[in-house]
């Protein structure tokens, strides 16, 4: 199917020793995240004490990025770097990463071969804006964070609400119009297996 909507009641949060984890995506949606048999895996994460240490993925690259909060995050022998609101680091699962301060992040975790990346889009109330399909990238999401927001695909006006994940699959379009209903806050993830 070249796209389709996963709502918020559909996804699985756990909990880890700083916050709770929500898996977004999984792929293959066979996958088991704790067998790490996955090529990449969307999810957000609640950081909920003030120092937390993230667990070891070796051979797993991450993007992360602070959709609310703020955190320092240490790289062991790497790097130091402050993120706010919707910047984003890319480091490997392997490095012995921590950081300091509260949040909501989005991680992209990728393997192997697989690469992709993370960007943020905010529109005002009533705002339009032409979504560009990628044809480097097989697979493409968008996060809705906040607000609400409407498009056509197929002929057929869609929306896509606060939480809910729009997942593109090889889409044979040029773009996408999004129009915002609400203030709204889109996190793009892009993927190439």
């Amino acid at each position: 199917m070249p796209f389709k909507i996963i709502q918020t009641d559909k996804f699985n949060t756990i909990k880890w020793s700083g916050g709770t984890s929500t898996q977004l995506y999984i792929y293959p949606e066979t996958a088991d995240y704790g067998l790490k048999n996955f090529d990449f895996r969307l999810s957000t994460a609640k950081v909920e004490v003030e120092k937390s240490d993230f667990t070891p993925l070796s051979g797993i690259s991450r993007h992360i990025m602070i959709l609310d909060g703020e955190i320092e995050i240490f790289h062991k022998d790497q790097y130091r770097k402050k993120l706010k609101q919707f910047d984003i680091d890319e480091f490997e699962g392997g490095w012995e990463t921590s950081s300091l301060g509260t949040c909501i992040d989005f991680n992209l975790m990728t393997k192997g071969k697989t690469k992709g990346n993370l960007n943020s889009l905010k529109l005002k109330k009533n705002q339009h804006c032409n979504f560009p399909i990628s044809k480097l990238y097989s697979k493409q999401f968008i996060y809705l964070y906040t607000g609400k927001i409407s498009f056509i695909l197929n002929n057929k006006e869609l929306i896509l609400k606060q939480g809910e994940l729009l997942v593109l699959d090889n889409l044979n379009i040029q773009d996408i119009q999004f129009n915002a209903i609400e203030n709204s806050d889109l996190v793009i993830s892009q993927v190439a297996l």
